[in-house]
């Protein structure tokens, strides 16, 4: 018996101790659909189609891992694959989110380092205060408007609760900035007329309601938005704060049959701390034009907290103090003060 021969089928390969490579190649999904993000609710984000022949049917998404956690808000333009028929139990995926045209973004205070943002994608900028119960502040105001004048959105301030007392004069400050201020007395016999008023300045765009806890945003929402049934609270009689009622934040159509034709209003939950850790000392100058145009005469390096500061002037021209302008250089100064008092760590 002659010896086999061996040849290279008997040669045995072992496979390779490592595993294949991930494939860096993403699919296109260019089958995707776009869509607007109307509510973001623990991993699942409420849709409406935007185009297609479903157009504006409401479908139930989640992110795909690759955009990483919080990466969707409320207003975000996505695109999504997957089901999109809308019915119960199905569950389609968000694949990417559009750039962003403008975003609301705050810090939990001014020491906080991590910014989140609200909402994105908004043409106003509704800034709900009351005329008292709880009473308007101020600060809380101007760091809105920072935001708004930063990103460019058209703020407007709504006064709530004049039926109980009349609008504070300080706030009628702002309208030398191209603030609007509108009115809302929703128990008064002014009600329609302030109703009808308001939702002329609401049509047609997306607006987003922002304010104090207790100020009547839902109420306001109720009122515009009759299908809408947010849940209202009152205001707490020993603290003189109000009462978180929304949870999380919404988008609601403005048209009675729940068409986008008429734009879109955002309901926020009540917020009681507005940071703007996330932005630079300059930035939040530059945000009042007329107070920027004032410290440009500044000296260099001016902290605008010096005796010598050209606002010390502004605010009282030849000596002789002029309380609104004052009231805006303290109030400046208090957001130039904690953004001081916190300074940014190096790493």
């Amino acid at each position: 018996m002659t010896p086999r021969e061996y040849d290279e089928s008997d040669v045995r390969i072992r496979p390779s101790r490592t595993t294949r490579r991930r494939s860096k190649d993403r699919p296109a999904h260019n089958d995707s659909h776009t869509a607007l993000v109307i509510s973001v609710d623990r991993g699942r984000s409420g849709c409406v189609l935007q185009d297609g022949p479903a157009k504006g049917q409401l479908v139930v998404a989640m992110k795909a891992r690759e955009l990483g956690p919080k990466s969707v808000v409320v207003g975000d333009s996505v695109e999504i694959v997957g089901d999109t028929t809308g019915d119960d139990g199905t569950l389609a995926r968000i694949v990417k989110v559009n750039e962003r045209t403008n975003s609301l973004s705050r810090t939990v205070d001014d020491a906080a380092k991590l910014e989140r943002t609200i909402v994105a994608n908004i043409d106003q900028l509704i800034i709900v205060v009351a005329s008292a119960n709880p009473e308007p502040r101020r600060g809380l105001i101007d760091r809105f408007l920072v935001s708004a004048f930063i990103e460019k959105i058209h703020p407007i301030i709504v006064v709530t609760k004049i039926d109980v007392a009349p609008v504070p004069d300080f706030l009628h400050e702002y309208e030398s900035l191209g603030v609007e201020i509108a009115t809302a007395a929703i128990k008064s016999e002014t009600r329609e007329a302030d109703l009808t008023k308001l939702f002329a300045m609401l049509n047609g765009k997306t607006s987003v309601l922002v304010g104090h806890s207790g100020v009547g945003k839902s109420t306001l929402i109720n009122a515009l938005v009759p299908h809408a049934d947010r849940v209202t609270g009152d205001v707490n009689d020993v603290t003189g704060r109000g009462r978180h009622t929304s949870s999380s934040a919404i988008a609601l159509p403005l048209a009675p049959d729940l068409s986008p034709s008429q734009g879109w209003i955002i309901d926020t939950p009540g917020i009681r701390a507005f940071g703007l850790a996330h932005l630079d000392s300059n930035r939040i100058v530059a945000a009042f034009n007329d107070l920027y145009e004032v410290t440009q005469s500044c000296m260099p390096n001016c902290s605008h907290h010096e005796i010598g500061c050209q606002l010390n002037e502004w605010a009282a021209p030849k000596g002789v103090v002029n309380n609104e302008r004052s009231a805006r250089v303290a109030s400046l100064r208090s957001l130039l003060e904690l953004k001081d008092s916190n300074p940014p760590a190096i790493d």
